[in-house]
């Protein structure tokens, strides 16, 4: 019983040492820039076509979009650096059911990301969907999507949307 007694007073006296903090290399940090509460505009347009809150979450370890469109299918995604692969992984829901894993990285000043998406050309017409994220001098984000049924040798475009920050306050989101 001493010994019991004595080792938990032992356990007690010592503080405990924080663990480093998981998700603050520099490669965690690559999305931030798209961290933001962001009107969506068709690129080249003054066309609103949907709302989007991207929040870094989890201590840094995540990014979570919540994407509000105008018309059309809300979704969203998270997103997050994997050092075991060396790549960005995201993945993105939306409510028809669609369901999207992207991979990829930096490549130059853009953020890109690839993935099969089932449907994306037509119902039954799956694609490889391509998306470049670029944050633009102005403070907006562009992202760009292109699609490929070849398997990546061509590529035509799919969507072209401008994040421009929002002069409204972000929504409160469930969860958050």
């Amino acid at each position: 019983m001493l010994v019991a007694i004595a080792l938990a007073a032992l356990q007690t006296a010592q503080p405990a040492t924080p663990s480093p903090p998981a998700c603050v290399t520099p490669e965690h940090r690559q999305f931030d820039f798209w961290v933001g509460y962001w009107d969506v505009y068709q690129t080249g347009t003054e066309r609103l076509v949907a709302h989007s809150l991207i929040e870094r979450r989890y201590a840094g370890c995540a990014i979570r979009e919540n994407w509000m469109p105008l018309p059309g299918q809300e979704g969203g995604s998270f997103s997050a650096w994997r050092p075991d692969t060396g790549r960005w992984r995201q993945t993105w829901v939306d409510s028809s059911g669609g369901w999207v894993e992207f991979t990829g990285g930096m490549a130059g000043d853009a953020m890109e990301l690839t993935g099969n998406w089932r449907g994306v050309v037509a119902p039954g017409q799956d694609g490889l969907m391509r998306m470049r994220y670029t944050r633009e001098a102005n403070g907006a984000v562009r992202q760009h999507g292109q699609v490929s049924t070849d398997g990546g040798a061509t590529w035509a475009p799919s969507f072209d949307f401008t994040y421009r920050p929002s002069a409204s306050p972000a929504p409160a989101q469930p969860g958050s």
